[in-house]
């Protein structure tokens, strides 16, 4: 199950994203507290995140930035401001897609799935083992289970990957 980070202060389209994305099975976060992006970004470790422009306290711009310095995770900011220096300033940034606002929900959907296929199922599916909502990358040796994650040692990660195998 992907987990998905949805970083919009708009609570009725927070609310609202937050439904229909669990409807298509994906585990999500709203995130509250914009003073702390980066803590819940930690802490919930998404496989994608849906970003806003206009935010309290900092700007989707620069909490891509901040976000880029760290992850690679796919970025796709949603956003009301649809001029084109908008749309080239979240490329620019680090933003994988940008979809303006009002937006059809399945589009956002269909957009959401070709991201997370192109950047998962291809380069790193076959190095990340999944059961029952634990997460184990073959590449890092970090295991992960809903918003906890620990590196593990050389030893640990041979008997964990010989077991979730089995």
């Amino acid at each position: 199950m992907y987990k998905i980070m949805i970083v919009e202060d708009d609570e009725l389209i927070s609310k609202k994203l937050e439904s229909f994305l669990e409807s298509w099975n994906y585990s999500v976060e709203r995130v509250t507290d914009f003073y702390n992006v980066m803590d819940a970004f930690h802490s919930f470790n998404p496989d994608l995140v849906l970003m806003d422009i206009t935010l309290p306290y900092l700007n989707g711009y620069l909490w891509t930035e901040k976000i880029r310095e760290e992850s690679k995770v796919p970025i796709i900011f949603i956003s009301s401001a649809t001029d084109n220096m908008s749309i080239v300033m979240a490329i620019s940034k680090g933003a994988d897609d940008f979809v303006c606002k009002p937006f059809d929900l399945n589009v956002l959907a269909a957009k959401i799935t070709a991201i997370l296929r192109r950047s998962y199922d291809f380069v790193s599916n076959h190095n990340i083992l999944e059961y029952q909502g634990v997460r184990f990358n073959l590449d890092d040796n970090t295991v992960s289970f809903q918003s906890s994650q620990m590196e593990l040692s050389k030893n640990e990660a041979k008997i964990l990957r010989l077991l979730m195998e089995k």
